[in-house]
């Protein structure tokens, strides 16, 4: 099955605060975009306005990764499938963890650079391993639509470019809150800016460059 997103005519609020107003927005299957805009511009509150109307569907990356530090790596990346197995299930393999999901989380961690950091306490890492972890348990839900909250801000370059590389290449549709224009350009086929409460531009990302959006960063 395939899922769009649609807004019309929406006001959003943060607080008790409008961010966004009278806003019109359409994102159809197999698109791939990026919300650009400085902070405070809405990137946040559109997102999480998006994954409200399909969370069943969505994988979530939030900005403040949301793991339990407590668990090891390898048990917050198997909650991305608590909702896919019976309760009985889910115990057993949090108390003792079984060879399929074991080799399955391993693999996937692998891709990410954190397979040695399986069984680790995830409150001992850095912060670019835990969005690593973050982005980890997003994937292992293995939904069509990923939407993320600046999910490569604690990364370095080289490691920020392979994550998106395996986001946009393992989910359908995407739509990232970013930062990182030239990321966005490189990787997005939509650019979405965000500026004074509304939707400042909307392009496709091949008729843009880092030059046509940096009035989204001026006061």
């Amino acid at each position: 099955m395939s899922f769009s997103f649609e807004l019309n005519s929406a006001t959003l609020r943060y607080k008790d605060i409008d961010v966004l107003s009278n806003i019109d927005l359409s994102i159809n299957p197999g698109e791939h975009v990026a919300l650009l805009g400085k902070s405070g511009a809405g990137k946040s509150t559109l997102l999480t306005t998006l994954y409200q109307q399909q969370q069943t569907y969505c994988a979530l990356v939030p900005q403040n990764v949301a793991l339990v530090e407590a668990l090891s790596v390898y048990h917050n990346v198997y909650m991305g499938q608590l909702n896919q197995h019976n309760t009985l299930t889910n115990l057993l393999n949090l108390l003792w963890p079984q060879r399929k999901p074991v080799a399955e989380v391993r693999q996937l961690l692998k891709l990410l650079e954190l397979d040695e950091v399986i069984f680790k306490a995830t409150g001992e890492l850095s912060g670019g391993q835990k969005q690593r972890v973050a982005i980890a348990r997003a994937m292992f839900q293995g939904n069509q639509v990923l939407l993320g909250d600046e999910p490569i801000s604690a990364l370095d370059s080289v490691l920020a470019e392979k994550v998106m590389q395996l986001l946009h290449a393992q989910h359908k549709t995407v739509v990232l809150a970013m930062h990182d224009v030239d990321m966005a350009l490189c990787f997005a086929d939509r650019i979405v800016g965000l500026k004074n409460g509304a939707i400042a531009i909307d392009q496709p990302a091949k008729n843009l460059s880092a030059d046509d959006l940096q009035f989204l960063y001026l006061s």
